[in-house]
């Protein structure tokens, strides 16, 4: 049986030629996903910003961090235990100066779509945290945003679908203060019941 390792190497040099859309004219990098493809765990985000495109790697920079923090200290896993990625695999923007970062488009999902189907084919993570309205509408199939329907389960490929909101969004609607840390927080929590893991003794209430 071929190993989820190479299919996934496979996939990624597949993604690294793609000229699908036009977002493959503005990309530096196209941005993957990292990780453990045997873990229980597989966040999906929208689509990779001004510093993933740079490194090519999903979820650096403050999200990012915000993200480690979420699932190191909130659900007591190493960030490397855990599937990254986002929807489509190249940085969408507003222009060709790449000055601003836009929502994926309806067209470059469809072109982009393949990819995470195959991802979440290959990986068959236990759970799916959808980070953020674009992720979640795509993955439930929904015309409902993230405020509606976070913290309600819903199923992608037969495997349950937790939405929820994208750091980035925490980060500007309150930062570190922000109240809906703790909406998350709550998501999380059945994210692990789900599991059948137990909730990190340093994370009991809210994390810090």
């Amino acid at each position: 049986m071929e190993s989820k390792e190479r299919m996934l190497q496979e996939l990624k040099d597949r993604v690294e030629r793609c000229t699908g859309c036009r977002l493959a004219v503005t990309r530096t990098n196209t941005v993957f996903g990292e990780g453990d493809p045997d873990g229980e765990v597989m966040f999906i985000g929208e689509g990779p910003g001004r510093q993933e495109d740079l490194s090519g790697r999903p979820f650096v920079g403050r999200a990012g961090e915000l993200l480690t923090r979420i699932i190191e200290l909130g659900m007591g896993m190493p960030r490397s235990g855990v599937f990254i990625a986002n929807l489509v695999k190249c940085r969408p923007t507003v222009d060709m100066k790449m000055e601003r970062d836009r929502p994926p488009d309806r067209d470059e999902l469809t072109a982009c779509s393949p990819y995470i189907r195959r991802q979440v084919e290959i990986i068959r993570p236990r759970v799916i945290v959808a980070l953020g309205s674009p992720s979640a509408k795509f993955l439930l199939g929904t015309a409902r945003g993230i405020t509606a329907i976070r913290g309600r389960w819903g199923e992608f490929c037969g495997i349950p679908v937790m939405p929820t909101y994208h750091p980035s969004y925490i980060l500007r609607n309150g930062g570190e203060a922000s109240p809906l840390r703790r909406e998350v927080w709550n998501d999380i929590k059945k994210v692990l019941a789900k599991l059948g893991r137990p909730v990190p003794k340093q994370t009991k209430g809210e994390p810090e």
